[in-house]
């Protein structure tokens, strides 16, 4: 590619997710819109005598359309089968013809926050009650994080750059953002990026449970994630995917794709303070959403919606409150912020891909989500949260910020294509 880092244009060309709500974009959408909730009682495994036993669990999932056989399937982790399925959907999504493009200047980062949990804790169980010559000779394919992201690599033959991010909930912005960056450098035409997770099994609950990190509120699943309300009392656990297709201007616009958005800037930063606990005063998310602005060229004033990291619990919602309000100053009470993961629970390394994903659609169709049972307010969150019901207005330009364990901050600013 002959031009600067300066003038090379990403934008968005696919989606793919799969979620609590929907395992692909259109009913996701059409979920998250009206409200619905993804939370329910855990049917994975039987909860009782988990302080928590709630989560926003992937159903009815046929995978054999992305995988080229059954025995691929078994091999292959949950975290690992949620990546490639959306990467899959992505792929028909923006509609590129592998076969006449050249797959060197393709390429994937598809991160998780933890990886195989589900076949970590199988693979022990075979070791403490059959002993070390059991052992599945996947087990370490399985289980290892950078595993989705080189499947669906090999599987299409996308020998771009190709790697994974692990940021804990960070991690699928941290994916996207780096795929942005590969492009404006000019080393891949275009990129799958995204993240997923599925650590709904009892070792991720029991030691999300014994951090008191959850919501305990399981009488009552459907209103558990309360982001921004005063009765907030911890995440939900979620499990999913989602991949976009980031593709530089020129590439999109001679195949004829279409285009959904242009993303136009990255954030990240650390908070260097503490292995689970943001920043009090919230600098190191505001310092990041200002890098974001300002790589993507735009002023507060230029976003329509915030997409919030808004989590539930007590001191991360309040903190990014407070973040925002650094960065956006007065304005931050006129611009529109929504956390999704009262309807999603938190995704953890998927999150952020999907969320990006509805801010996508949002500027796509001029619909912010809403935050949904926002029903007390907290004078610590005072901001317009899009309460329960999603609001069409002009969405010119969007932040999505994702904040992880160990102080990881992202945040990918996006506008509305303009030819």
């Amino acid at each position: 590619m002959a031009s600067n880092w300066q003038e090379r244009r990403v934008v968005v060309t696919g989606l793919g997710v799969v979620t609590p709500l929907g395992n692909d974009v259109a009913t996701f959408w059409r979920r998250l819109i009206a409200g619905e909730c993804g939370i329910d009682r855990i049917t994975r495994f039987d909860p009782t005598g988990y302080e928590t036993q709630i989560a926003a669990e992937v159903k009815d999932l046929d995978l054999t359309p992305a995988f080229p056989s059954p025995k691929e399937i078994r091999r292959t982790d949950r975290f690992s089968q949620f990546g490639v399925y959306a990467g899959w959907q992505a792929l028909q999504d923006c509609g590129a013809e592998l076969d006449i493009l050249n797959r060197d200047e393709i390429g994937v980062i598809l991160g998780s926050g933890i990886g195989g949990l589900e076949t970590t804790t199988a693979q022990v169980k075979v070791l403490l009650e059959r002993g070390p010559g059991r052992l599945s000779p996947f087990m370490i394919p399985m289980l290892i994080g950078n595993m989705a992201s080189g499947l669906f690599s090999m599987y299409n033959q996308l020998r771009g750059p190709n790697f994974a991010t692990c940021s804990a909930c960070a991690t699928a912005n941290h994916a996207i953002g780096e795929a942005w960056r590969t492009i404006k450098m000019g080393e891949a035409v275009m990129m799958f990026a995204g993240g997923c997770e599925a650590t709904i099994v009892p070792i991720g609950i029991g030691g999300f449970c014994s951090m008191r990190a959850m919501s305990t509120r399981n009488d009552d699943p459907k209103r558990s994630s309360r982001p921004f309300d005063k009765q907030r009392d911890g995440f939900v656990m979620g499990e999913g995917a989602g991949v976009l297709v980031l593709e530089e201007l020129t590439h999109a616009k001679q195949r004829g794709a279409k285009i959904y958005c242009e993303i136009v800037g990255y954030g990240n930063t650390a908070d260097a303070h503490h292995l689970t606990a943001p920043a009090p005063d919230g600098a190191g998310a505001a310092r990041c959403m200002k890098v974001a602005l300002r790589t993507g060229g735009l002023n507060p004033t230029d976003i329509s919606y915030i997409n919030a990291h808004g989590t539930s619990t007590p001191q991360g919602d309040a903190c990014e409150t407070l973040a925002i309000k650094t960065v956006f100053g007065d304005y931050a009470r006129k611009v529109a912020v929504s956390s999704t993961k009262g309807a999603t629970g938190h995704m953890l390394g998927a999150a952020g891909a999907v969320e990006m994903t509805a801010c996508v659609l949002a500027l796509q169709h001029g619909i912010v989500p809403p935050t949904i049972n926002y029903e007390y307010p907290d004078p610590e969150c005072d901001l317009d949260y899009v309460p329960n019901t999603a609001r069409e207005m002009p969405v010119n330009a969007i932040v999505n910020n994702s904040f992880g364990f160990g102080g990881h901050n992202s945040t990918i600013a996006a506008k509305k294509f303009v030819g």
